[in-house]
């Protein structure tokens, strides 16, 4: 079975060696190019692709946003997430989004082409590593339950950004804000969430329709 491809990331070079890459693989046909998130999800539309490798971070609709459209509109496409950032909030959030697994863009030639054959054929990329750090975050202590108070209208901005995965530096310079009281609204959010740090609250967050 030949594993029909979309890749959708913002920087050519990545496209480029990937099309590269996967250019002598048989079984595998890039049916389609995205630069950004929402020509990702016109084209995965159009072309019903069996899977889509996706970058995290893109200019506009980000991997994760894009990742949550093609799992409401195209249950039968697996998704791959490809990102440069090991980071634990992404990688929580593309599991509860629903995404087949993630890699590191530092991946061999050898560990991305395995992973778009098991992702095509129905497989879990989600290893136990993987999954140990991710683990406390899809069980929040109050995700079902009442907040200890309501979120104020700053701090559910806070929240929203903390979901994209940003450091408290980005998301003082995103709303404007000093890094300071960044990080007394996270401390905040945390406290009445219920959850231990920024990742179960990021998740917390994808589950609530937040983010």
């Amino acid at each position: 079975m030949t594993v029909r491809l979309l890749i959708a990331d913002d920087h050519e070079v990545v496209r480029a060696g990937l099309k590269s890459l996967l250019g002598d693989v048989r079984d595998i046909d890039i049916v389609a190019e995205a630069a950004d998130g929402d020509e990702a999800i016109r084209l995965a539309r159009r072309h019903r692709p069996d899977v889509v490798m996706l970058d995290v971070r893109m200019p506009g609709t980000d991997g994760l946003a894009v990742l949550g459209h093609l799992r409401a509109d195209l249950p039968a496409t697996a998704v791959l997430m490809f990102s440069s950032y090991d980071n634990p909030t992404y990688i929580a959030r593309a599991m509860a989004l629903g995404a087949g697994g993630y890699l590191v863009k530092n991946a061999s030639r050898d560990e991305i082409i395995s992973a778009i054959r098991r992702i095509a054929a129905g497989d879990s990329l989600w290893s136990r590593e993987g999954l140990r750090k991710i683990t406390g975050a899809l069980s929040t202590p109050r995700a079902s339950g009442e907040l200890e108070a309501p979120l104020t209208k700053r701090e559910s901005e806070v929240l929203r950004q903390l979901a994209l995965g940003l450091s408290n530096k980005e998301i003082a310079q995103a709303l404007n804000i000093s890094y300071e009281t960044v990080k007394e609204h996270v401390q905040h959010i945390l406290r009445k969430l219920g959850v231990a740090d920024r990742t179960q609250a990021a998740v917390w967050a994808v589950r609530k329709g937040l983010a």
